[in-house]
């Protein structure tokens, strides 16, 4: 079977609701650990755990700008994930192009 850690280490990233909702906020736009955490209605200690783990999947990014630490959507993003989901869609695009010719063959060798 084949690995893919980095994959690995983003979808258990992502496998939280508030990760994910992080990621959505950064994707309008930088945002500090409170910014963050206040929709979230969690502590601060609770939302540096949470963009930790996104930081290291290299998901997000963090900067620290005086006594603040500003966080954003890291350079790889989830490139790789989606790299690995257009291998698959082109797979199944392969097999269901292959079912729709054995289909075509089969219904022209029917009178009906």
């Amino acid at each position: 079977m084949v690995q893919y850690p980095q994959i690995d280490r983003t979808f258990a990233a992502l496998a939280d609701p508030t990760r994910r909702g992080v990621v959505e906020h950064l994707g309008r736009g930088s945002a500090t650990i409170s910014e963050l955490a206040e929709p979230f209605g969690i502590s601060l200690t609770g939302m540096k755990k949470h963009v930790r783990r996104l930081e290291d999947a290299g998901i997000v990014t963090t900067e620290k700008v005086g006594r603040v630490r500003r966080c954003s959507l890291g350079p790889q993003r989830l490139e790789d994930v989606h790299e690995w989901i257009e291998l698959y869609r082109r797979m199944l695009d392969e097999r269901l192009d292959r079912f729709g010719e054995l289909l075509e063959r089969t219904t022209k060798g029917d009178p009906q």
